[in-house]
């Protein structure tokens, strides 16, 4: 009886030690993941691409280059300037094609991003192998926020009473999304 009693304390503490590694590894890659989740104004690969991808879209398609997809991938880089301090930037590169058929390409080094309303930097975009613009920022960084609510309205009361949605016929809307997993340099802390 004595000798059963040992090996099951024994298997106790080992379970308990796995357990506490395992809450520990679990501790450590939520914390690794939440330190590299995109922060409003933090310069990352993931916000640096999809604000490149949004902008140069719409920059794109300004200027009548008519986008039919284009799609963005960013990575950490190190700069050392005259002065020798080391700056970090990201490079993005987009690829894409017009509805034509032409091959669209959006690439540079960004030093700035106001996410979902521009990038600071230099980006040059071309179309067919020709330069179609370059940039030291790519969309409005003094834009509104799109996602604030309207003011309610003067006197209490809505000026349009909305109407009720009659039954009509569905429609089925695929749309297909290329993403890329960002390359950056998050590193996680493992201690002893």
């Amino acid at each position: 009886m004595g000798a059963l009693r040992r090996i099951s304390d024994r298997l106790f503490r080992l379970r308990g030690r796995r357990v506490a590694v395992a809450v520990a590894c679990g501790a450590a890659a939520v914390f690794g993941a939440v330190a590299c989740q995109p922060v409003e104004g933090d310069l990352n690969p993931s916000t640096v691409s999809a604000t490149t991808d949004q902008q140069g879209t719409a920059e794109l398609n300004r200027q009548h280059a008519q986008v039919a997809w284009l799609s963005c991938s960013g990575a950490y880089v190190n700069r050392t300037t005259g002065s020798g301090a080391t700056t970090q930037e990201v490079h993005v590169d987009c690829r894409g094609e017009t509805k034509e058929g032409k091959a669209v390409t959006l690439s540079g080094d960004v030093y700035g991003v106001v996410s979902g309303k521009c990038v600071r930097g230099s980006l040059t975009a071309k179309v067919d192998g020709k330069v179609w613009f370059h940039l030291g920022v790519l969309g409005n960084c003094a834009a509104p926020d799109t996602t604030t609510p309207p003011p309610p309205s003067q006197g209490g009361t809505p000026t349009t009473t909305p109407q009720p949605q009659q039954p009509g016929e569905t429609q089925t809307v695929t749309e297909t999304v290329t993403v890329r997993a960002p390359s950056s340099t998050c590193t996680t802390f493992q201690g002893k």
